[in-house]
């Protein structure tokens, strides 16, 4: 199959069955060795909205304390004003530094316990099409564009093991769908989280520069 653009990576970290790596490693190869550069990284992280300030970390650890603290509560704990408080939560929610809540919703709830990743081979020319059809499956929770021989990495919920071979079959009858691969979720080995990051580049914020050398 002829590949297209590389598309943008995706991670995934679930107790799931990895059968192909190599490939994630030569696509990060260059980027990983920029990270070691924490200011760098933290650019990275924000992406486009620019380089968070001591401020808002601070206000972002806080709220990883307490995702429920009011503005009062937060100004409190930071000195800072209610306006000064309220002003970096609107921009922050501005920049999309905060997930939308529905991430925080278990499908099991939902009468759905079973969850899958489900590898998808598609025809590049048809990729947004394709995209567009998954996005019509109430069962795909989420869907990752890969680089290397995989090029959607999907994550469903289902009710039972026939619903989740139901779930497979519709992806796989999508045209352009060339051959899925699935693999049952046995349980979250390591949950979604950004505390240890948010911690680590608050760190670095508050590391004094470094001396310059004398001549």
């Amino acid at each position: 199959m002829n590949r297209g653009p590389l598309q943008s990576v995706g991670l995934i970290a679930d107790g799931v069955e990895a059968t192909s790596t190599s490939h994630l490693a030569q696509a990060f190869g260059s980027g990983l060795s920029m990270l070691r550069n924490t200011r760098v990284f933290t650019l990275l992280w924000l992406g486009t909205m620019g380089l968070l300030d001591h401020v808002d970390l601070e206000l972002l650890n806080a709220l990883a304390d307490d995702h429920r603290a009011t503005v009062v509560a937060l100004a409190d704990r930071l000195g800072l004003s209610r306006n000064t408080v309220q002003a970096r939560m609107a921009k922050l929610e501005r920049s999309e530094v905060f997930l939308s809540f529905e991430r925080a919703m278990s499908p099991k709830a939902l009468g759905l316990p079973i969850e899958a990743m489900i590898s998808i081979t598609v025809h590049q020319a048809d990729l947004p099409r394709i995209t567009a059809e998954l996005a019509e499956l109430p069962e795909v929770l989420q869907v990752h564009g890969l680089s290397g021989q995989i090029d959607l990495l999907a994550r469903v919920a289902a009710r039972d093991t026939q619903h989740l071979f139901e779930v497979d079959a519709r992806i796989l009858s999508i045209e352009g769908v060339e051959r899925t691969e699935t693999s049952l979720v046995m349980g979250e080995v390591i949950g979604y989280r950004v505390r240890p990051l948010l911690e680590s580049v608050r760190a670095e914020s508050l590391r004094p520069e470094s001396a310059p050398r004398s001549s």
